[in-house]
């Protein structure tokens, strides 16, 4: 079954022009597709309702096309059914250029476009004209109660095919509404920062870590996330990191404790002046990002812990495929720009909920070109795992990293189709979901202390929290710095760090995140 559009567009000399300029092979996928995309589905009924406009095109009886621009209140084009759309046709001009066209010609084509986001949407269909003294109730259907244009018909369009286009070269354009959306959180942060009866001063200094930086440079990738450079103070050599190191950096949560944040080294390993994280903002969190945010400013020194890596490239020719979501691709990034530089095969995969969410987009596909394939959900594009670790070679190499939804979908699917799990790397930003927390105690051997662990608490957390030294880094069970030995009691892991020894054998436990079956665990501490 062919798309719908195809059929109607691939004329014989369409087809001709496909194989003189050899884009006819890569055109027969439109023509073996299952789906034909001829009928209305739910998110195109949504994009429809949430536009104001489109063009329409309309072809006179001497064979010569008009293109006309057609607007109302958003939702004035209204979706029928799974098959008609239809609009009320407000007076305008009095040329009837369209009209007249359609009574000799019932064909139409219409496009209509989200500007802000990049989409575009394609509709073939033929046209009724409908008058209200032959159908009022119709008319009343299509009239928008709060708009007064006046009525003088109403056009009625089966639908023939639809296609969603190709996003390239159109230019992002936004309505003084779409402003309005996007910078109302700074203007409530603007009038919150306003309502304060004195600013507090600006922070010049934070942390205790032994590398000292200085923020250099703020840049705004997404409207969410921004990146940060720190450079040595006295423009030194900063130490050696290679792709997937991370920094921890120095943070003060809302009750005035200091903590600290892993961020992945993002700028490209081969650089010594600098160091660049990408900091996603995230106010539903624990404080840590929001502060960044807020407070992070240029010439600021942070004192931060020496970089480490528990995500690092392994060194051999094998090729390699990069996968990213969201802010997962910051250690991405800097793998592909390190391996680029290696002349070593790989592509890279990055998926993204729209182009305006698209951290470092730009640069990489300019960077990456024939290397880098995106997808947008917004644009219904999505990675289709299955196809894509079933053609990759035996020997290829695999790293991911994004939200955890992403790296179950990988993990599984490899899985599923056997592929050795020593080819699979991934690091996650935050612990994973497990289910429903229960609260539990542990005894600690060394001092006989029995402390509470509660459902919304980390056992590392807790212990911390009793003055109990005890090392720790990631936080969300990548690096296995927090392992602790479990002298009683039954764990449930929830780490990637461990491996089977060293939970059965060595009885090791990654505090961080994994919590008790038990109602106790002992711990060595």
């Amino acid at each position: 079954m062919p798309r719908a559009f195809a059929a109607i567009t691939f004329t014989d000399s369409v087809k001709a022009a496909q194989t003189r300029y050899h884009s006819r092979e890569g055109n027969l996928g439109f023509e073996l597709a299952e789906d034909s995309r001829s009928e209305i589905t739910p998110r195109e009924a949504e994009f429809i309702a949430a536009r104001d406009s489109f063009y329409m095109a309309t072809v006179n009886e001497n064979g010569w096309p008009y293109v006309q621009h057609r607007g109302g209140p958003a939702g004035f084009l209204k979706v029928l059914d799974e098959h008609t759309l239809g609009f009320a046709d407000f007076r305008g001009n009095v040329q009837y250029l369209s009209v007249g066209n359609l009574h000799a010609n019932d064909k139409i084509s219409i496009i209509l476009m989200d500007y802000p986001n990049r989409r575009r949407l394609k509709i073939w269909g033929r046209v009724r004209i409908v008058h209200e003294i032959d159908d009022p109730a119709l008319i009343a259907a299509l009239e928008s109660p709060a708009y007064r244009a006046r009525i003088e018909r109403a056009m009625v369009i089966t639908v023939e095919a639809w296609d969603w286009n190709c996003p390239q070269h159109i230019t992002p354009r936004y309505t003084d509404a779409d402003i309005e959306q996007l910078i109302a959180p700074l203007q409530s942060e603007l009038a919150a920062l306003r309502a304060k009866p004195q600013a507090a001063a600006p922070l010049e200094r934070l942390g205790s870590g032994e590398l000292e930086l200085v923020i250099s440079g703020v840049r705004q990738l997404t409207p969410q996330v921004r990146a940060y450079e720190l450079r040595h103070p006295a423009g030194e050599d900063l130490p050696p990191v290679t792709a997937g190191a991370h920094l921890q950096v120095p943070v003060q949560l809302p009750n005035g404790q200091q903590s600290v944040r892993n961020y992945s080294i993002a700028s490209n390993p081969a650089r010594r002046d600098i160091y660049e994280i990408a900091v996603l903002r995230q106010d539903d969190g624990t404080g840590g990002s929001a502060f960044v945010h807020q407070y992070y400013q240029l010439g600021m020194t942070l004192h931060c812990s020496m970089p480490k890596n528990d995500f690092a490239l392994n060194e051999s020719a094998a090729p390699v495929l990069l996968i990213a979501g969201g802010i997962g691709i910051t250690p991405i990034k800097a793998m592909a720009q390190q391996l680029k530089a290696q002349g070593r095969r790989f592509e890279l995969h990055y998926a993204a909920r729209s182009r305006r969410e698209m951290a470092y987009g730009d640069r990489l596909q300019r960077d990456l070109a024939g290397q880098i394939r995106v997808y947008f959900s917004a644009e219904g594009a999505r990675l289709n795992l299955p196809q894509l670790l079933s053609q990759m070679a035996d020997t290829t190499e695999v790293y991911v990293c994004g939200p955890s939804g992403l790296i179950d979908a990988v993990t599984n699917t490899a899985a599923q189709l056997q592929i050795d799990p020593m080819h699979i790397h991934f690091e996650r930003f935050a612990a994973a979901a497990h289910g429903e927390n229960r609260p539990f105690e542990v005894l600690l051997r060394r001092s006989q202390r029995v402390i509470p662990i509660a459902a919304d608490q980390t056992v590392l957390a807790a212990v911390q929290a009793a003055g109990v030294d005890t090392l720790s880094d990631c936080g969300v069970g990548n690096c296995g710095t927090c392992a602790v030995k479990v002298l009683a009691g039954e764990v449930e892991h929830r780490d990637h760090a461990l491996n089977a020894n060293e939970r059965e054998r060595a009885g090791l436990m990654c505090i961080c995140v994994s919590r008790a079956k038990s109602a106790r665990l002992e711990l060595d501490l």
